[in-house]
Order: C-alpha cells, then sequence, then structure tokens
C-alpha cells in the first residue's frame, strides 16, 4: 500500500503480514492479508510495484540482489527469522543534502541534485525515515553483530541519534579522509573533506566480533579511527557512475573488520552494489536491495564482473597466508581496463 506524505514523501505500510520469503529467495504477496503497520515516509525514487523483485541469484556464492523497498524485505526476513538472520550490515542511507546547493566536479561547478530521493522533507521527517530503517535493521540482525552506516553532516547526527534511541551500542565513528576533495567554491566554508562511518553493535549486550590482527596487518600497526581512501576508481565506474558512490576498499575494510569468511552481510541502500562486490571479493554472503532500477541494473553488472574475477584470482588468494585484499591484487596487476573486459580475458 502506497500513498503520498503532506510533504511529498512517498510513504508505504509497513506489515510483516502481507508477505513471504520463500526458501529461493523469492518474496510473495500472502493473498488480501490486512495490514498491520503504519505509513513510514521513505526517500521517492521509482517505486517499483510491490513486493521487492528478485533481480540476480548466485547460488553458488550465496548472493541475492533485489528491486524494491528496503523496509518490505526486512520485514519479510524478520518475520522467516524472528532471531535474526544477518552477520553484518553495511547501509550508506540517503543524506538529504539535494537542495539547489553547488559543487565542483571535474573542475565544473554543477548542482547538488542526486534526484529526488535525496532531498530533504525537513529534520522531522528525515529522523523518522532513519528511525525506521534502523528499527528494520535491528530486527534482522543476529544478537552479537555489528552494523555500519556511512554518511555526511547532513544526515549522520541524526542516525546517531536514532541509534542511541533504538538501543544500539555505538562502538567507534570513522573519519574517513577524502585525499583529494573537490574545492570550496563559495569560500565561505572549509573544504568538506570527510565522511562519518558510525560502527555500532545491535545491543548492549552483544558481544560483536572485531578481527583485530587482521586490521592491524593493514596498516602495520594498531588502526585509527581517521582512514585515507581515494575515491572509486575508474574501473569501479565502468559500468555507471552512483551519485555517492563509496570505493572498494572502504567496504572491505569495514567487512574485514567485523566479519569472516562465509558471513552474510546485508545492505539496505544497494546503489551501485559496491558492497555486493566487497563481499564477492572476500567471500561473504550478501543479500541487497536497491529501490532505483538504473542502480539495480548497474549493480547487478558489478556483482558478475567480480564474480568473475574472483573466480580467475581465486587460486592467488588461496595460497597466500596473510590477509591481502582484491583490491590489492589488481593493483599489482596494474589493470586499466574496465574489470568486465579483465575478467572474460582470463576466463
Amino acid at each position: 500500500m502506497a500513498g503520498r506524505h503532506e510533504k511529498g514523501l512517498r510513504t508505504h505500510t509497513v506489515t510483516t503480514s502481507a508477505f513471504v520469503l520463500r526458501e529461493d529467495g523469492v518474496i510473495e504477496t500472502i493473498g488480501d492479508a490486512p495490514s498491520l503497520g503504519k505509513d513510514v515516509p521513505i526517500p521517492n525514487r521509482d517505486v517499483p510495484d510491490l513486493p521487492p523483485q528478485l533481480v540476480h541469484r548466485d547460488d553458488a556464492r550465496s548472493l541475492w540482489l533485489y528491486h524494491g523497498n528496503c523496509l518490505e524485505l526486512l520485514d519479510a526476513i524478520a518475520a522467516k527469522y524472528p532471531q535474526g538472520r544477518f552477520d553484518c550490515i553495511f547501509a550508506d542511507p540517503p543524506y538529504f543534502l539535494s537542495n539547489g546547493g553547488i559543487t565542483c566536479h571535474a573542475g565544473r561547478m554543477v548542482k547538488v541534485d542526486k534526484g529526488d530521493w535525496d532531498k530533504s522533507r525537513g529534520p522531522e521527517l528525515n529522523h523518522q525515515f532513519n528511525l525506521e530503517w534502523l528499527r528494520c535493521c535491528q530486527r534482522a540482525l543476529k544478537p552479537n553483530v555489528t552494523i555500519w552506516i556511512s554518511g555526511t553532516h547532513h544526515v549522520i547526527f541524526s542516525v546517531g541519534y536514532a541509534l542511541q534511541q533504538l538501543g544500539y551500542k555505538i562502538l567507534n565513528d570513522i573519519a574517513w579522509e577524502k585525499p583529494n576533495p573537490p574545492p570550496n567554491l563559495s569560500c565561505r566554508y572549509f573544504t568538506h573533506s570527510t565522511e562519518t562511518i558510525l560502527w555500532a553493535a545491535k545491543n548492549e549486550n552483544s558481544k560483536h566480533l572485531f578481527n583485530y590482527q587482521a586490521m592491524n596487518q593493514v596498516t602495520g600497526k594498531q588502526m585509527k579511527t581517521v582512514w585515507t581512501i581515494g575515491p572509486p576508481s575508474n574501473g569501479e565506474k565502468c559500468f555507471g557512475k552512483h551519485p555517492t558512490q563509496k570505493p572498494v576498499a572502504l567496504v572491505e575494510r569495514c567487512l574485514l573488520a567485523s566479519t569472516n569468511e562465509g558471513d552474510l552481510v546485508f545492505d539496505p541502500f544497494l546503489g551501485g552494489g559496491t558492497t555486493a562486490v566487497a563481499s564477492v571479493r572476500l567471500k561473504r554472503k550478501c543479500i541487497g536491495i536497491e529501490l532505483d532500477t538504473k542502480n539495480v541494473q548497474m549493480a547487478v553488472k558489478r556483482v558478475e564482473s567480480a564474480a568473475r574475477l574472483r573466480r580467475a584470482f581465486g587460486a592467488a588468494s588461496r595460497r597466500t597466508r596473510r590477509v591481502v585484499l582484491l583490491t590489492d591484487l589488481l593493483s599489482a596487476h596494474k589493470k586499466k581496463a574496465c574489470p568486465a573486459s579483465a575478467g572474460q580475458a582470463l576466463e
């Protein structure tokens, strides 16, 4: 059931009674089941017909990508797995910053207009949305696991407050430093060169996993909470570019710190598929969902390419005794071509 909020935000009735998650990953509507939920504002992208649709399935790697609203998928998962389903969540929610501002891109002044889904509807509605998706995520997490949420100052303070309201335990706030950020054209502010990533456990009683030694091997010493990582490479954007796309190396580090091989990762705002790509490369399972049709298509292409590269480099990664990210392997081979063509050539 969908409608319009008075301030233009699309609403959906959140319910666990109208959907069922089958064993093959397909979500089905249960007849004309009555709604037991309430209207919740969600960012207004091209919302597909309900229920969420399974658009990519890779049983060999336990990978499922959906097109639809994450709230409904999470409700179906929570109903099927009341004790929790996921070993980790990485979320990059809307920043609500597309409100007529300007920025610098490729040396040119451009509008900050990522889409209607990124427009702010006011702090109250923005926070209500953050509360709702974080509440749904909390229900779907296993007892002793964690969630990562990235964001700029436009949204991260609301996210942090929502985490506290819901009883999560905030473990760290990571400052992702961008080495070459776009300049501030107004000359009235400091140049925005960081994003914040909050890392939180499901609740105060959670005995969360932290792969301390693996993180030490990345930096050679105890890792700090300021991470300097460059933007997505050209190869990561060869199937298209998402306006808030994260570098694979950033998500890989988060997953490496908080999960083990074979763990199941969830991304409620899949975007261009970076979390799924990182999961494939690190041998994690993954479920992701995205509202935007073009982004879903891009995510599927990127994941298929990553799977080809995983097969090609699998033997090399098995021989090493230390923790090696595929990002390092690709860099060592100095691949300048699109990952798809590189993977096809090696098959």
